[in-house]
């Protein structure tokens, strides 16, 4: 490879992002499928106490947040969970492992969306079979992607209020609800125990499915060398972010479960539907609707573009196949890595419900966060020039044994999430070792 020119070393990306529009970001980032179309199933597990599992996910995802900021505080750069992975153990197989799996739940997370788009929310306009919704979604999605569809974070701003605002709908309907002596407080104490496992299981069921609606800060700490000062402004982006939209899913559980029976919320894939309509306000359910489908679309069509761009970095740095990084002359988009993401999501939407593909992406992640969370305590020998960010030691342990706790069968998840994560687990293992072969072959015929 030819050594890059000077010039070519002094450039760098524009660092436009200051303090406010980083902590939209990460507020946009995180809103979504979660809390818009898995809070009905987060109930039926917990029962009336819907808000409990998103504060314990809320506890746990600022550990983690705070083994984050650490890091993109310390090692600036643009490369997330695989960079502090490889620093910290050297081991390119875990580093490419972590890498995929991140890819992995990106399209899980995506199929999750685009399952939920095909649900209750589209059903206040038109009713079709969701799978066929989820797979004609995704194809859409593909051909924006391979059109070379551009994302940036002013656009992300308009993204992020809509979503906020049909979450804040909920919640004035919730005060509402409570200046009217509406709804039945005594749900918010009621936790299922008539279910295997009782109390302990019902806990940690709910929170791992609700952790889902807590990703998307790790995505983060890829705008690190277009932020401005990021030693200083990631700490307190990330911790606000995580707050604020904590602060919103709780109130929008309290909600949910005053108005609404868990039993009825856990049959519904557009769950917030129905405390529109519980709610007494009059809100219009179609314009909910639509806001709801725009908030769950757009998750699916960041995450579809994110996997696909780290398939073809992935290809890129001849740790899979480099067939999988070309890129189309004319659309300069890298179309094979999108063919190759939106295959395995198709695949996934076919065979997945929208619970279990959820499952499976807080599952993944969780396996990072681990991982990233040891990766921490490892990288404290290792000293950088400048002021960082520094978590207790505390922290990251309990962050790392949450996280592994979760991600266990402990939780009592189904046995599909664990089949369907290690099914894609092996393709990116098949991948490294046909990629291994072939560079095997290249180094003896030279």
């Amino acid at each position: 490879m030819t050594p890059p020119t000077p010039q070519a070393e002094q450039v760098s990306l524009k660092r436009a992002i200051g303090p406010k529009l980083l902590i939209l970001f990460i507020v946009g980032d995180i809103l979504g499928t979660g809390v818009y179309a898995l809070t009905g199933k987060v109930a039926g597990k917990v029962g009336g106490a819907l808000w409990l599992p998103f504060l314990i996910g809320f506890v746990i995802a600022m550990l983690t947040a705070m083994s984050y900021v650490e890091l993109v505080t310390k090692y600036p750069r643009a490369a997330g969970a695989a960079l502090y992975t490889q620093r910290a153990f050297r081991v390119p197989f875990l580093t490419f492992m972590v890498a995929f799996t991140v890819m992995c739940s990106g399209l899980t997370s995506a199929s999750a969306a685009a399952r939920a788009i095909g649900g209750d929310y589209l059903e206040q306009f038109v009713t079709l079979p969701s799978v066929v919704v989820g797979v004609i979604f995704i194809i859409g999605v593909a051909l924006l992607n391979y059109r070379g569809v551009s994302e940036s974070v002013k656009t992300n701003i308009v993204f992020t209020i809509i979503e906020l605002a049909g979450l804040l709908v909920i919640v004035v309907i919730g005060v509402y609800a409570v200046t009217q002596g509406a709804g039945d407080p005594s749900r918010l104490t009621e936790i299922r125990t008539d279910q295997s496992g009782g109390l302990l299981l019902a806990l940690m069921g709910s929170t791992a499915l609700a952790f889902f609606a807590f990703v998307g800060f790790e995505d983060s700490v890829n705008m690190a060398e277009e932020t401005k000062d990021p030693s200083r402004n990631f700490p307190r982006a990330i911790f606000l972010g995580v707050a604020i939209t904590s602060a919103v899913y709780i109130l929008v559980a309290l909600t949910s479960s005053l108005l609404v029976d868990y039993r009825i919320l856990e049959q519904s894939s557009g769950p917030l539907l129905e405390v529109v309509k519980a709610g007494g306000l009059n809100f219009p359910p179609q314009l909910f609707a639509a806001i709801a489908i725009f908030a769950v679309a757009n998750s699916a069509l960041i995450n579809m573009m994110m996997a696909s761009r780290l398939v073809y970095g992935l290809a890129n740095e001849r740790v899979v196949p480099r067939g999988l990084g070309w890129v189309d002359p004319r659309r300069r988009t890298p179309v094979i890595g999108i063919i190759f993401t939106t295959a395995l999501a198709i695949a996934l939407i076919s065979t997945g419900e929208i619970s279990g593909l959820g499952d499976t992406t807080a599952f993944l992640l969780l396996c990072v966060f681990t991982v990233v969370n040891v990766a921490v305590l490892v990288l404290r020998k290792d000293t950088v020039e400048h002021a960082h960010y520094r978590a207790p030691t505390i922290l990251p342990v309990l962050g790392a044994v949450l996280a592994f706790v979760l991600a266990s069968p402990l939780t009592g998840r189904p046995a599909e999430v664990y089949i369907r994560a290690g099914l894609l687990l092996a393709l990116g293992l098949f991948l490294w070792v046909i990629n291994w072969a072939v560079l095997r072959r290249q180094e003896r015929a030279h």
